[in-house]
């Protein structure tokens, strides 16, 4: 029997909650772009109305086979038009809220796939604080 490790990147999500997420031992409160390969960035958008086609563009240029779209702290769906740079360079698109997408992410990655996540992080829509150091 051969036992293989797990595969685990920087790119993990160690933790997460709303509106805030949790690579390696930094803290993150802003929406990030993850990619299976290690690249992790910060995502300038701060919420769903704000998506537009530059948002997808960079993410057509990584190539991952699939892109996880974490839509923030509920389900909704983008405008396909916003989306034609990821059709037109036949990437796959799934969306869920955001916290479904960072754990859908994580399995995908040990799995050893091409994948990318553009995890949108809103604000808490009620003012309340929150993330693991807010108690």
């Amino acid at each position: 029997m051969k036992l293989q490790p797990d595969r685990i990147e920087n790119t993990s999500v160690r933790a997460h909650g709303p509106g805030w997420l949790q690579i390696g031992a930094t803290t993150y409160r802003h929406s990030l772009l993850l990619c299976a390969d290690g690249r992790l960035q910060a995502w300038d958008c701060a919420s769903h109305a704000d998506l537009n086609e530059q948002h997808f563009a960079l993410l057509a240029q990584w190539r991952p086979e699939l892109l996880l779209l974490g839509s923030g702290l509920r389900l909704r769906f983008v405008a396909p038009a916003l989306l034609r740079p990821l059709i037109e360079a036949g990437i796959g698109v799934e969306t869920m809220d955001t916290l479904a997408a960072a754990r859908t992410y994580n399995i995908l990655v040990a799995e050893g796939r091409r994948v990318a996540a553009a995890l949108l992080l809103e604000s808490d829509p009620a003012g309340l604080s929150l993330g693991p150091d807010s108690r």
